[in-house]
């Protein structure tokens, strides 16, 4: 089976739309299967598409998103794992799209591809086109992200990450990609898979604590063992539209290094924030000569063509590690 799209529910009025967006997929390559996981703590009405031999139900009763999306996954016979919200849809062609991309880089053990981010009256907010691919941990650490709407991530790797932490709410997905980034490489395809809600009005993503949430998985992605090295690899490897600029990773990880320097003084870890300190240092290098590390460091923007796309989706770039 090529995937399995997993559905957390708390039973929205948009659901079967979710669900139908996956089912009416014109893709006969392989099969594909769709698992709605009922969080609600309540039986779902009978909808037509429960009778389908591609959905499964399961019940978590309120136990979370994260909890949810690990026990639909830990059902799951894809190679790859899709995590849909039931207010996003995925787009015709989608699973195609993600089939000749596997295809064409079987090395890879993230796929992802472009979309477009819509209000909740489904006007059209933005296109957004990533382009990043390769390594991108140092994209990562650096509080960047890649919706997992428009996902698929390799289901053996998942678990080997860790799969979701149910202690990290609103910013899980950051979490976990972080972790993966570690393990392997992404590709791209620039088709349109999916379309995503976007706004605080209906989220059920507790706002209030995003902010630390994702403070707290960098530090579990700084943890990592090789996390360093990996961040060295990838600031010299990873591309934005075929473009790649080090200078400007190291000068983003310079900055995320010294955030947590920061997070770790305030709570008396002083040694870990020596050992941040050090580690700054020497990835810094003599990338501090160039303009476009202190633009890194200062998170601003390379010129347009070499910048980096990604437009969060619930707008986490504004509650991203300072």
């Amino acid at each position: 089976m090529f995937s399995s799209t997993i559905i957390p529910t708390i039973n929205r009025a948009s659901l079967s739309r979710a669900v139908y967006s996956v089912l009416e997929q014109d893709f006969k390559a392989e099969e594909f299967e769709v698992i709605v996981v009922n969080d609600s703590g309540t039986p779902l009405p009978d909808m037509e598409w429960q009778h389908s031999e591609r959905v499964q139900v399961i019940n978590t009763n309120r136990r979370e998103r994260s909890v949810a999306r690990n026990t639909g996954a830990a059902i799951a016979r894809g190679r790859y794992l899709h995590f849909l919200d039931d207010d996003d849809i995925l787009l015709p062609g989608a699973l195609n799209a993600f089939w000749r991309l596997d295809q064409e880089q079987s090395d890879a053990i993230w796929l992802y591809g472009s979309y477009r981010s819509v209000d909740n009256d489904a006007n059209l907010v933005e296109e957004i086109r990533p382009g990043v691919t390769g390594n991108i941990f140092a994209i990562l650490i650096a509080g960047e992200g890649i919706p997992f709407q428009v996902s698929l991530l390799n289901t053996k790797y998942f678990f080997k990450a860790g799969a979701f932490d149910p202690t990290i709410t609103g910013v899980e997905d950051r979490d976990v990609g972080r972790r993966m980034g570690t393990l392997g490489v992404v590709a791209y395809t620039h088709e349109q898979v999916a379309q995503i809600r976007i706004g605080e009005q209906g989220s059920t993503t507790n706002w209030s604590i995003l902010g630390e949430d994702d403070r707290w998985g960098r530090e579990k992605a700084f943890r990592i063992s090789n996390s360093y090295a990996h961040l060295w690899a990838s600031a010299n490897s990873c591309q934005s539209h075929g473009v790649s600029s080090p200078a400007y990773w190291r000068g983003r990880v310079c900055r995320a290094y010294l955030a947590s320097l920061i997070w770790n003084i305030e709570r008396k870890n002083y040694l870990t924030a020596v050992g941040r300190a050090l580690a700054g240092a020497v990835f810094a290098g003599f990338s501090f000569l160039s303009s476009k590390f202190w633009l890194g460091v200062r998170n601003m923007p390379l010129p347009k063509s070499r910048q980096f796309e990604y437009r969060s989706s619930e707008g986490l770039n504004a509650t991203a590690p300072k």
